[in-house]
């Protein structure tokens, strides 16, 4: 048996870092939501009780280091489960990139095998195991809106923002997430208001929406990567109607509403950048 699940990417329309944890971990406020780019997971049973990844792109690994096989793992040992799966990732998602890529592979990865060994799980159950295997699965097993709190796997659902276009720009450098926190210097940052990026979101105000966004993460990604600071300063010289970095970077999105709008910034980045993607917001949630 086969089964296909889409694993969408996600962008933080606003990121705020309120302190550093005993844990060593950081206390985060973020607001997300899903975007309609989307890495492609095919789940086949096995005869034997291996795990096996398979991917065209050369940046995914195919050992225990990819999340995906972490998810399937995870709830092997959980439910005594013996037989085994290969997961098929179709790879759109730019890897390293602040979208979440990894993390949704491995969350359609728990939703998918949720049904192929008739696990019969509730989604509210995987978020809690997908929290197991990396900050941001839990949002990522239920898609659509949420605020996430404490080290990410703390849900809240709020509904969708208000419809538009999102441009993504990934430069062709990675970045460490660990090193942007580890420079991260919380008495210095300007720190977004969550609250009012909340109630814009709740209002449908697209203007509230575009004028709340932030991330405390630029403060430093943008210093260590310069290429970064250059497209977004492009992408707001082009008219994007917003622009922020997503999660730690190095990816820089911008929203627009207008399609008149839209091509010229498109046109406009691809001559910074090779990875530029025009797509809508979803902003649902995954049926439970």
């Amino acid at each position: 048996m086969k089964l296909l699940v889409k694993a969408p990417a996600k962008i933080n329309l606003s990121l705020d870092v309120l302190k550093k944890r005993e844990d060593g971990y950081h206390e985060v406020e973020m607001v997300m939501t899903t975007i309609d780019l989307s890495d492609r997971i095919e789940l086949s049973e096995r005869t034997d009780s291996e795990i096996f990844i398979i991917s065209q792109s050369r940046f995914v690994p195919d050992d225990q280091r990819n999340l995906a096989y972490q998810a399937a793992k995870l709830l092997k040992e959980k439910f005594q489960i013996k037989q085994g799966v290969s997961i098929a990732i179709d790879k759109m998602i730019p890897v390293a990139a602040g979208l979440a890529g990894g993390s949704s592979d491995a969350a359609a990865t728990l939703r998918g095998l949720n049904q192929l060994w008739n696990l019969g799980l509730s989604i509210d159950q995987l978020a809690e195991i997908g929290a197991e295997i990396g900050s941001d699965v839990s949002f990522c097993v239920y898609g659509g809106t949420a605020l996430a709190k404490g080290r990410g796997e703390k849900i809240l659902e709020l509904p969708a923002p208000p419809n538009c276009w999102v441009i993504l720009a990934k430069p062709s450098i990675g970045v460490s997430t660990a090193d942007v926190y580890n420079n991260l210097d919380l008495s210095s940052v300007k720190h977004p208001n969550t609250a009012a990026m909340i109630h814009a979101i709740q209002q449908k105000n697209y203007e509230g929406v575009c004028r709340e966004t932030g991330n405390v993460l630029e403060s430093v990604t943008l210093k260590l990567h310069p290429e970064v600071y250059q497209i977004k300063e492009q992408m707001e010289r082009f008219g994007a109607d917003t622009v922020l970095m997503s999660g730690s970077g190095p990816t820089v999105f911008g929203l627009v509403q207008y399609d008149s709008r839209l091509q010229r910034i498109y046109n406009g980045l691809r001559g910074f950048c090779d990875q530029v993607f025009a797509v809508r917001l979803l902003g649902e949630r995954f049926p439970s």
